[in-house]
């Protein structure tokens, strides 16, 4: 298949994707965009919203329609890293084996990630980055795609640990789910209180998915946007020549080179499920925001005044 038959191809089968997750999820379509976008791209995703609004439900859904592996770890304050990654034990030869942990599958729900130590927390950081777990010397792969989709409650601040920048910065997105409208929560109420079920069907296999993740990056794109996306990152550092005044005033720290990265993944992603064959300024934009709003580190001026990222980020188109 050429690759403008597997665009095309692409543009359907992310309808009919999207089909599946609306039998289960009302409303939200800019997250489920994201988090599907994030795996498409081979990223990883950060969903921050108040309890209730479906986000566990979301990444369990999207598994699903997606036809993979899917493993949920409950995030807790007295989790260790060997119940992520697995630990070794003696057999009954006295041999050492290895037994591997949740971390291995397709797509990890690191629920409410958060409430576990820093310790616990960089148990992560190899499986997000290098794709591999090394446990007593030895490195294991993990079985491709991979993607890790976390949770976080941004209002529930006593038992909990922030994530630090250089987590953060392994999230291609930062997905923040707001409250539903009145008409979704009606219907998310009708929905949810009878005894009727909302099967779902997969759509992808791994193996398409793998396919699809080569096809995006396979994408050509232009000089001028890749110009943009790197303009637009490097806007984003205070004391650099082409931060503006609010930059200055507001930010600490500013976005690195990943994030130019992802912008150009995450356009060319954009590109693709919408039909286009090469991405513009304008897909460049529509995910911006989900790139740098966690990737930014505001002063505390900022915060005395009620200077959100989202608004900082505006400013920069």
């Amino acid at each position: 298949m050429s690759d403008v038959a597997a665009v095309e191809n692409l543009v359907k089968k992310y309808k009919d994707l999207k089909e599946e997750v609306g039998k289960v999820i009302v409303g939200q379509h800019e997250a489920i965009d994201h988090v599907l976008l994030s795996v498409l791209c081979g990223g990883h995703s950060l969903l921050v919203g108040v309890p209730g609004l479906a986000k566990t439900l979301l990444v369990n859904t999207i598994a699903q329609t997606l036809g993979l592996d899917f493993k949920r770890i409950q995030f807790t304050p007295d989790l260790m890293p060997s119940d992520i990654i697995g630990s070794e034990i003696l057999d009954e030869d006295r041999h050492f084996k290895f037994i591997k942990g949740p971390i291995f599958a397709n797509i990890i729900l690191a629920d409410e990630i958060n409430r576990t130590p820093p310790k616990t927390q960089a148990a992560l950081l190899e499986a997000m980055q290098e794709k591999s777990v090394t446990v007593a010397g030895h490195q294991y792969k993990l079985e491709a795609p991979f993607f890790v989709l976390a949770t976080q409650n941004p209002i529930e601040q006593e038992g909990t640990y922030p994530l630090p920048e250089a987590q953060l910065d392994r999230f291609m997105f930062s997905i923040h789910l707001d409250y539903p409208t009145f008409e979704e929560e009606i219907e998310v109420v009708k929905s949810t209180t009878n005894d009727e079920l909302h099967p779902v069907k997969p759509i992808f296999t791994a193996e398409e998915i793998n396919a699809i993740q080569h096809l995006i990056r396979r994408v050509p794109v232009a000089d001028n946007v890749i110009e943009y996306a790197v303009s637009l990152v490097s806007k984003t550092r205070p004391g650099s020549d082409r931060a503006a005044q609010i930059v200055n005033d507001y930010i600490d720290w500013g976005a690195g080179p990943r994030a130019s990265q992802n912008l150009i993944l995450a356009a060319k992603g954009h590109a693709v499920i919408n039909g286009k064959f090469s991405p513009d300024i304008e897909n460049v934009q529509a995910v911006a925001n989900a790139i740098l709003r966690h990737r930014i580190v505001k002063n505390y001026k900022a915060e005395a005044e009620g200077i959100t990222e989202e608004r900082l980020i505006k400013t920069l188109f």
